[in-house]
């Protein structure tokens, strides 16, 4: 179990360094911080949102045990005008210089006066240990969201990873505004959520609730995601009605207002890669709309994980998980079909989210049987609904991750805990209705993940919304 003492005392030590701004009008969304479109350990993106547009903005940067601030570059803006909102602009600037893990102070200025101020925390090297956060399913503005939001600010991440689902229930704009901002980054920390993104880069992949809701003439603040997120816009180049993008109905003036907002992030940014530390980090959009036996999705993955040869770890996110033995969502089996090239990239850990309990697997290989089985239904009977994939597994029951930690396959982690109704609490102690695969099931409480990382050793735990641990394994290479 943590030691909620302990832990009081780090917040309260946190809370009095690194947030010391309040969210006020000049604000829509407060300043937060992002691993940005080309990351690297001495730069961060700082963004936030505003409806003003016609001031001077400026921040200034200050180094751990300085006195000297320094100006950021000239921030930009990106105008967001859709219908049935009012305008509001996003700004980002580059924060850079900064040392690699260490503290930093930043302030935001509008004509000459500081209106928000916070500390923030320089990207890791490679040979710096450090610690992320991963939760998925989170922006659902729940009692249970809001004090995983504490929960994970208690644990001092340098990192926090986002396995899908940032936003219910349709990834708008509108819905960042109620179920996100205010919860993960608060002006204070407590049971309604805690200043977080000021001071600590998230990361996300794409859930189906993110990225679905494709009719912009009913929803134009729909896809948000693109919007509001700087991430590595490396991956893999894509056209609407491909294998990766599905098309979006939309007028001509909601389609320009959408691709304005979103800049060149879309649709790029729905995959991407990154190195973090000693971690290379591949983030996938596994919704059901992309097709996972295309030879050039494949191919993308197999070289993106080849040109990472200097990365000690390599772990992958997406948001539907293809190892579950949760009754919803059991379907929904086709990112098996990528097991062969994870494998052959020597990938250790699989993050997950979309069910929403917590499982960990048997470190395992797996061989597809062919393509599987495309599932189709809805009104229409043509929506796709997934694809079940059966093949061979191969299970290191050896592993235990206390006196066995080297595994042999990969370990696949659903974290989808993090704030919406719980799956299946059922079968947490109904073991029979788990498959073989899977070593560990929780499901009767909403919880994260929290992972050191410190040269060729990862120390995973699993802690309750409560602070107790549920669940904890070592892996070393």
């Amino acid at each position: 179990m943590i030691n909620k003492a302990y832990y009081l005392f780090l917040g309260l030590l946190l809370f009095s360094k690194g947030s010391i701004g309040q969210t006020n009008t000049n604000f829509i969304a407060a300043p937060y911080l992002q691993i940005g479109y080309q990351p690297n350990p001495g730069t961060m993106e700082l963004l936030w949102h505003s409806a003003d547009s016609s001031n001077t903005w400026e921040v200034e940067v200050k180094a751990e045990g300085t006195n000297t601030w320094k100006k950021a570059g000239k921030p930009e803006l990106t105008r967001v005008a859709v219908a049935n909102l009012n305008t509001h602009f996003v700004y980002r600037t580059l924060l850079s210089d900064l040392s690699s893990g260490n503290s930093f102070q930043y302030r935001v200025l509008k004509n000459k006066k500081q209106l928000f101020s916070a500390q923030g925390k320089a990207p890791k090297r490679k040979d710096q240990p450090f610690r992320f956060v991963a939760f998925g399913d989170i922006g659902a503005g729940t009692p249970s969201a809001k004090l995983l939001a504490r929960q994970a600010h208690l644990a001092n991440p340098d990192l926090v990873v986002v396995p899908g689902d940032i936003v219910y229930e349709r990834g708008l704009i509108s819905e960042y505004r109620t179920n996100f901002w205010p919860v993960y980054n608060a002006d204070t920390i407590s049971n309604e959520g805690a200043p977080l993104m000021r001071s600590i880069p998230f990361v996300a992949a794409l859930g189906n609730h993110d990225g679905d809701t494709r009719d912009l003439n009913s929803h134009p603040d729909a896809l948000a995601y693109y919007a509001f997120w700087d991430q590595p816009l490396n991956g893999l180049p894509a056209v609407e009605g491909g294998p990766v993008v599905p098309a979006i109905k939309a007028t001509a003036e909601n389609r320009k207002a959408f691709e304005t907002a979103a800049g060149k992030a879309y649709p790029v940014m729905g995959n991407f890669s990154f190195n973090y530390g000693n971690v290379h980090w591949t983030f996938i959009d596994s919704d059901t709309y992309v097709d996972w036996t295309d030879s050039t999705l494949r191919k993308w993955v197999t070289d993106d994980l080849a040109a990472s040869k200097d990365a000690a770890w390599r772990i992958v996110v997406f948001h539907h998980p293809g190892f579950s033995s949760s009754i919803d969502h059991f379907e929904q089996q086709q990112m098996r079909l990528l097991s062969p090239v994870f494998e052959a990239g020597k990938v250790d850990v699989v993050l997950n989210g979309h069910v929403h309990n917590y499982q960990r697997s048997f470190p395992l290989t797996f061989q597809p049987e062919k393509k599987g089985t495309l599932l189709v239904g809805g009104k229409d009977n043509k929506s796709i609904r997934g694809r079940v994939v059966p093949g061979k597994w191969t299970l290191d029951k050896a592993f235990d991750g206390k006196s066995q930690t080297k595994p042999n396959g990969i370990i696949y982690l659903v974290t989808g805990a993090g704030g919406q109704e719980l799956y299946n609490e059922e079968q947490e102690i109904d073991t029979d209705s788990w498959q073989k695969f899977t070593f560990k099931f929780i499901a009767h409480t909403h919880s994260f993940t929290v992972a050191d990382v410190d040269g060729n050793k990862m120390i995973f735990r699993q802690i309750a919304e409560d602070g107790k641990e549920l669940d904890t394994f070592t892996i070393t290479k």
